[in-house]
Parts: C-alpha cells; structure tokens; sequence
C-alpha cells in the first residue's frame, strides 16, 4: 500500500523511476496514457520498429509534443522528456534506465529483449506473455541470480489473477480454482483472420475495421491467448492444468464457487488446484448474464465450519454446499494499470506475478487438416491455436509450443484437432527463441527431450 508514497520520494529527490518501453501497441500506448501523469515515473525512451507509429500513438494517448521531442538519450534524460527510436538496444544498454516494458507481443522478440535487459542489469516487466509462456520460467530464474525483478504485467489478466491467487493463500485459504471470463463458443476453435468479423461483429461494434489487427483479435477469439494467460497463472502460482485444459464452462459471476469446483462436489473441475476460464456465451448461442467476460476470479475453499458460516453471512458468494467461494474482479485496465509492476519492480524489488516452474504448457494444435510443406502461421493466424497442456505431458510427447508455431514447414500432414509436435516442423535450432526453449525443456523438464531439428 506504500507504492504512490515511494514514487512520491523519488520525485522529491529528482530521481524518477526511468523506464524504457519496447513496442508501441495498444497495450504500451495505454501505459503511455498513464506514465506521463504519475508522479516519480519518466519514460526515457520508446522503442518501437515503426516510430512513426510510435509517434502516432504518443498523439493519441495526448501526449503534448513536446514531452517527445528529445532528440536523443541524452536529451530525454536532461530534460525529462522521452526519446522515440527504432533502436531497443541502445535503449536496453542505457545505464541510466531502470526498468524495460517488453510489449512486442513476438515471442523471439520478448526472449531477445528480455535477455539483454538482464545482461545489463534492467528489471523487465513482460508484458509479452506470449513470450512468457515459451521460456517464462528459464527467464525469471536467469532474472533472480542476476538479482533482478522479471514481472508479469499488472493490467493485464494473469498477474491480477496472481494477486487474487497470492491474497486467498495469505488469508489461509485453500485455492481451488482461479482464472478470468472470455466469450467462448467450441466452433471458436476453428476461427481465423478472414472469419474472426463474423464472431466480433456479433458483440463489438468496430466501424473502422483497420483500426485492430484480426489476426491479433483472432488470438483472443480462438482460445490461444486464453490458454496462453492460464499458463503464465500456472507457471506463477503452482496451480496446474487440467488434462484436457480448458473447457470454458459457461457461468455468470454469482455462479463462479458453483460451477469452478471438483466435480466430485457438483462442479465441472477434474480435481482442485487448476485454472479455468468461464464463458459469457451459453452452449446455444445465448449471452450469459452478469458474466465476468473481462474480469478475473479466483474460488476457494473454506476449510472449517465457522468460515463457511462467515461466507454466507458476509454473501461471500458461496456455492450450495457453503463449502466454497469466490472473489472476482468485473474488469481489467490493461496497460493503464501497467504502472504498479514498474514501481513495484523498481522500488520495491517484487514481481507482480512470476514463473517459480514449469508446470503448463501451451501446445500448437490443427485447426484445419494441415499438410506437408504447408507454412504454419502462428499465434491467431488460419492453422493452428493454442490449447493449454500439462507440462509433463507436452514433454513426454514432444510437442511443438505455439510460440514457436510461426513460419516453419511442416514435415507431415496433421488431422485437425492434433497436437503438433517438434519431429513435425523444419525448424532452425539456433533461433535464439527456440535455443532458450530448448533449454528451459532440458532445465525443467527431463535432459534430452523432444526431438533432434531437421535443420
């Protein structure tokens, strides 16, 4: 409760939290929005492929002009104000930058950029989950010996489900299920950039169709990111997939402690200990009510009889039997949130949220009949999506994660709705993504696993 105070003293002293940001999407353009007016933070600089667009962005998140027009580093350091570039590792490099903002969305990126900051000392907050759930756990250890922080990002579902997961513990209780909401229809499975508007068109009203990325939309739509969040949650918490992974039960937020508990109490849950995401969309097409399509949720058990009394007493949300509830949050702010992981990275030398094991996977899987020499497209793109898997179970098989899914040739065809594996992709061993893979696999998982590259 002590961050706003902390920043206030670095402000005081002239010595702001210095941050540089990788990647000027919508979630960093929303971080943007909100660093410029919070007291004892400066983004130094901005780093982003496309500086226009960067620039494009500041703009529209009503940064005065001159809050950008450092013509360097050096300006931006002098005269607190932010430099913009298509340069990330002199940004990385910048000794005077405390803390980097990975939000690329690119795996390979987030893992390169990721390394650099630790091999120069930088905390890094990572928003690039996509790239947390290929090596996450290899990279927050690296992190720690070199006694720096490696943050999910706060704003973002998984590490508020952290909070939620890490508050139930501290309280006592036993966690049982936790996750976050998302619209869900099985045949969502098979969507993909050129059919994604027939389901958004249903509940979002975009007028402007090249405002957002649909292959970036898609992602969310076919069930990848979702799959993607849990095991960023399972990584951090020690929760664990189910089997089967997810199976997006539909639920309104009353109905959270009734429907995500084992099934052996009623519920839809393999067993306690797991994450789930619920649906904000019946079997039948129906909208579900007081769903929790953007929020966050954790449900957890009341171990003794007083406490059950007190769940219902105190309208706790229970469930029939009074043995569980829930606590939930309605939304999520994203990067206008982004703010807590830095200051809490920076000044208080904890993560929001951070892989402690490899205990989760997420595994590319056909959407189509796939065949030979076909080039697999990635996260939200026409071949494949990403369910979450065991870990275990996605070493003992070899299987190919989603994030390294991308522009690589198949070596087989595949069925639709089979788990591609590392022998099915020509892939090239010294990416430096799939490098760090490798090793996490070898790191946490059992030495020599998977199959040899076929280039």
């Amino acid at each position: 409760m002590n961050l706003y105070s902390k920043l206030l003293e670095r402000e005081a002293a002239g010595r702001p939290v210095t941050v540089g940001l990788i990647g000027a999407g919508k979630f960093g353009s929303m971080f943007l929005a909100q660093a410029r007016l919070t007291k004892g933070l400066h983004v130094a600089g901005v780093a982003d492929l496309n500086v226009a667009r960067a620039r494009s962005q500041l703009k529209t998140a009503n940064w005065p002009d001159a809050a950008y027009a450092a013509a360097s580093l050096d300006d931006a350091h002098k005269q607190r104000t932010t430099f913009i570039s298509d340069n990330a590792e002199a940004l990385i490099a910048d000794p005077r930058v405390d803390v980097i903002v990975e939000a690329t969305g690119v795996p390979g990126a987030g893992i390169h950029n990721c390394l650099q900051a630790i091999a120069n000392g930088k905390h890094i907050v990572m928003v690039n989950v996509e790239a947390d759930a290929v090596a996450g756990p290899l990279l927050a250890r690296r992190a720690k010996a070199a006694n720096l922080v490696y943050s999910l990002a706060w704003g973002d579902q998984p590490a508020l489900i952290c909070e939620h997961v890490d508050w139930a513990r501290a309280a006592g209780f036993k966690v049982i299920c936790a996750g976050k909401g998302t619209r869900y229809e099985p045949h969502y499975h098979q969507s993909n950039p050129d059919n994604v508007w027939d389901i958004l068109d249903r509940y979002l009203n975009i007028t402007d169709r090249k405002s957002i990325n649909p292959k970036m939309f898609n992602s969310f739509v076919d069930g990848t990111k979702s799959g993607i969040e849990m095991t960023a949650v399972c990584n951090a918490t020690g929760l664990v997939p189910q089997t089967d992974g997810l199976s997006f039960p539909p639920a309104t937020r009353f109905e959270l402690a009734e429907i995500c508990k084992p099934k052996r109490d009623g519920g839809v849950l393999e067993k306690a200990g797991v994450t789930e995401v619920t649906s904000s969309v019946y079997r039948d097409g129906r909208d579900v009510p007081h769903h929790l399509a953007l929020g966050t949720y954790v449900v957890f058990e009341g171990e003794t009889d007083y406490a059950r009394r007190c769940f219902k007493e105190y309208s706790m949300l229970p469930d029939s039997s009074g043995k569980y509830a829930a606590l939930y949050r309605p939304i999520h702010m994203i990067g206008l949130e982004l703010g807590i992981s830095v200051a809490s990275a920076a000044l208080r030398s904890e993560p929001t949220g951070a892989a402690t094991g490899f205990r989760s996977d997420v595994v590319a899987t056909a959407k189509k009949p796939l065949k030979a020499g076909e080039i697999l497209d990635g996260e939200g793109g026409f071949c494949v999506w990403g369910r979450q898997t065991p870990a275990e179970v996605s070493l003992e098989r070899g299987s190919l994660p989603l994030g390294l899914a991308h522009n690589v040739k198949l070596k087989h065809d595949i069925a639709e709705g089979a788990a591609l594996k590392w022998a099915d992709v020509v892939y090239d061993a010294n990416d430096i993504a799939v490098k760090v893979r490798r090793e996490m696999e070898n790191a946490f998982g059992r030495p020599g696993v998977g199959a040899e590259p076929a280039a």
